[in-house]
């Protein structure tokens, strides 16, 4: 028998599946999803279980950043322009949202 818990998470999850590898992004704030005032800058944790990864990442998500406060002058094609599948997938949820990594390298 399943709990009931598992059908109806009391925290936001998310199961990925980036490249070819699952993962799960989540976060410990419960009304993430029903209260809007909550989406303005909130943490959300990222565990791909890629061998590299020793601790879930903490990623803090933005949704009311500006796109013209990136730096335009870098070049386009430039590895630090290029962003890893999860931020991708965060912003098909908040578009426009600015994904900081809180000190840990962003891994692909």
């Amino acid at each position: 028998q399943v709990c009931r818990g598992l059908g109806t998470p009391l925290v936001p999850v998310w199961l990925c599946s980036l490249g070819g590898r699952h993962s799960v992004l989540f976060s410990t704030d419960s009304l993430l999803l029903s209260d809007w005032k909550r989406e303005r800058v909130f943490c959300l944790y990222f565990y791909s279980g890629q061998k590299e990864q020793i601790k879930t990442a903490s990623l803090t998500i933005d949704t009311h950043s500006h796109h013209w406060e990136e730096n335009r002058c870098e070049d386009p094609s430039s590895l630090r322009k290029r962003r890893p599948p999860i931020e991708t997938a965060i912003r098909t949820k908040w578009a426009g949202a600015t994904v900081s990594w809180n000190g840990t390298d962003p891994f692909f």
